[in-house]
């Protein structure tokens, strides 16, 4: 299949139902150099416990979980949501993007 994420400009990372990294497109490896190749590392070793928490609930109800940050003068959208198989819970996608300071809203 075509790897249609890997140059995407924001960082895409895939883990397994266990919390282990499947795959992390160009801008998550980057994201996370520091730490090393994390494929085939579980997010629990990185996260903690109430993020541990949050990733199994995500895993066991088939919920998604977004949320913002502001790290190092940067503002990102964080979204964290299941991917499924043949209709069974196979894993969470984490899209992580950089977002302006102001972002506007829009009622349609």
């Amino acid at each position: 299949m075509y790897d249609w994420a890997k140059e995407l400009n924001c960082a895409v990372t895939v883990c397994d139902t266990n919390g282990d990294i499947l795959y992390m497109n160009d801008k998550s490896r980057a994201t996370f150099a520091g730490h090393g190749d994390l494929i085939g590392k579980n997010l629990k070793e990185c996260h903690q416990s109430r993020s541990w928490e949050m990733i199994r609930k995500m895993l066991r109800e088939g919920c998604s979980n977004s949320y913002t940050i502001h790290k190092n003068g940067v503002r990102k959208l964080i979204y964290q949501t299941p991917w499924y198989e043949n209709g069974v819970i196979a894993g969470l996608v984490e899209l992580s993007m950089v977002i302006p300071e102001e972002l506007p809203h829009y009622e349609r």
